[in-house]
């Protein structure tokens, strides 16, 4: 099996993931910058290949589109796919190492609360969804 084949059909399962989920991507620069520069809140799932998205972090960000509190956008960039929107993404989680996959809480364009792969990676969904739910408790209306 052709190896590009195989990973650009896991690539689309993931995206499809999150678009089913309700969430938007954001694949240029110029995408992330008027969701991200904007007022309102907004939850950035930086998504990626690996087992630790499919299994942890995309169950958790589905789960998150039906809780009670909601921040305004619920967007997704693809790291390592979407470099450029990827990168513009992360300017905006000051003080953050790049992490993928990974949750960034984003209020009137300043990050509030990050869940980064250590926070994911080796835990439940239900863990991940726990810390999401607090961060939406504090500072989704």
């Amino acid at each position: 099996m052709d190896f590009n084949f195989m990973i650009n059909d896991v690539v689309q399962t993931a995206r499809k993931e999150m678009e089913e989920a309700g969430y938007e991507s954001l694949t240029t620069p110029e995408d992330v910058e008027k969701v991200l520069g904007g007022e309102g809140t907004t939850l950035v799932m930086i998504n990626s290949v690996c087992g630790c998205a499919g299994g942890i972090a995309r169950p958790a960000a589905a789960y998150m589109r039906n809780y009670e509190k909601k921040p305004d956008r619920f967007v997704t960039v693809f790291a390592g796919q979407d470099k450029e929107a990827t990168e513009k993404a992360r300017s905006y989680f000051t003080g953050y190492p790049p992490s993928s996959p990974s949750f960034a809480l984003v209020k009137d364009g300043e990050i509030q609360r990050m869940v980064e792969r250590h926070e994911i990676e080796g835990h439940e969904p239900i863990e991940v969804v726990q810390q999401l739910e607090k961060a939406f408790d504090e500072y989704c209306e």
